[in-house]
C-alpha cells in the first residue's frame, strides 16, 4: 500500500481538526494541503516510529505553526458555529491541546508526542484551555454524587476551572429538587446513589423540563452503554483521571450552544 493510500482514511479527521483550529474550512484545507505537499516532498518529515495518524497531526501543526495566520481567511469566521468561534479565541497551544484531546480523541500521551511536549505539559495545556473556556462560558454546576470524598474532589476541580458548584445531591430526589431550583448550566452525575436510587433516572427527569448538558461519571458504564437508547456523549469511568474530567467538562460546555447565554448567577 502506498503512503497516499495509507493517509487517505485519516484525511476527513485531519480536515475536521483543521477547520476547528482555524474556524474556517477553506483556511483549514489550505493548511492540510500544505502539510500533504510537505510529506510528498519529503516523507521523512513524518516522525520515525510514530503511528501514522498522530504523525500526520504532528506535521500539520508544524506547518500551521511555521506559516502562522498567513493562509487563514477571516471571511468565514462570522459564519462559523458558536463553538468554532470560541475555539479560535483560545490561545494557540491550549487550543491545539484541547482539540487534540477532546475533539480528536487522542490519548494524553499522543497529544504530548504531537505537540513535542511532556505528558505533564500536555495535561497543563488542556487545563489552560479549560480555564480559558470557563472564562467564556463560566456556569453553575450541580454535582450528583453520593461519595463525599469524590464529591469534594469534583467540587474543587470545577471551581478551579472557574465554574461554581451550586449544589451536591446524594439521592434522586435531592438531585431533581436542586436542579429545578438552581437551574444549573452543567450536571456531573453518578448513576448509583446513596439510597439505591438512580442518577440516570434523576437526569432523565430533570431534562424532561430543562435543557442542560450532562457528564456522567460512574463505575457502571455498562448501564449506559447498552445500545438500546441514545448513549451519553460524555461518559467517564471511575476511577477517573482529573484531566479526563476537565476535558469532558470543557467539551460539554464548549459545544453546548446555550452556554454563552447562561452566565453564572
Amino acid at each position: 500500500m502506498s503512503l497516499s493510500q495509507e493517509i487517505a482514511p485519516h484525511l476527513p479527521y485531519l480536515r475536521r481538526f483543521a477547520r476547528a483550529l482555524t474556524g474556517s474550512q477553506t483556511a483549514g484545507d489550505a493548511y492540510v494541503v500544505a502539510a500533504l505537499e510537505a510529506i510528498v516532498a519529503d516523507p521523512s518529515v513524518l516522525p520515525a516510529g510514530s503511528r501514522l495518524r498522530p504523525a500526520l497531526y504532528h506535521v500539520f501543526l508544524k506547518i500551521w505553526s511555521s506559516i502562522g495566520p498567513g493562509l487563514e481567511t477571516g471571511g468565514e469566521l462570522a459564519e462559523a458555529s458558536v463553538a468554532e468561534q470560541r475555539v479560535t479565541a483560545l490561545t494557540p497551544r491550549p487550543r491545539q491541546a484541547f482539540l487534540l484531546r477532546t475533539v480528536e480523541g487522542f490519548a494524553l500521551e499522543d497529544v504530548a508526542d504531537i505537540l513535542d511536549v511532556t505528558v505533564d505539559e500536555a495535561a497543563e495545556l488542556v487545563a489552560d484551555a479549560g480555564r480559558e473556556i470557563a472564562a467564556q462560558v463560566a456556569t453553575d454546576v450541580l454535582v450528583i454524587e453520593d461519595e463525599p470524598i469524590i464529591a469534594m474532589d469534583l467540587e474543587g476541580l470545577v471551581e478551579d476551572m472557574g465554574h461554581r458548584v451550586v449544589g451536591v445531591a446524594r439521592t434522586h430526589k435531592e438531585a431533581v429538587e436542586q436542579a429545578l431550583r438552581r437551574r444549573p448550566g452543567l450536571v456531573l452525575a453518578d448513576i448509583q446513589l446513596a439510597d439505591g436510587s438512580s442518577g440516570l433516572d434523576a437526569v432523565n427527569e430533570m431534562i424532561a423540563s430543562m435543557a442542560v448538558p450532562v457528564v456522567f461519571i460512574t463505575a457502571y458504564p455498562e448501564r449506559l452503554l447498552t445500545g438500546e437508547r441514545p448513549e451519553p456523549a460524555f461518559l467517564i469511568t471511575k476511577p477517573f483521571h482529573i484531566d479526563t474530567v476537565r476535558a469532558a467538562i470543557s467539551q460539554a460546555l464548549f459545544f453546548d450552544r446555550r452556554a454563552g447565554q447562561r452566565p453564572a448567577a
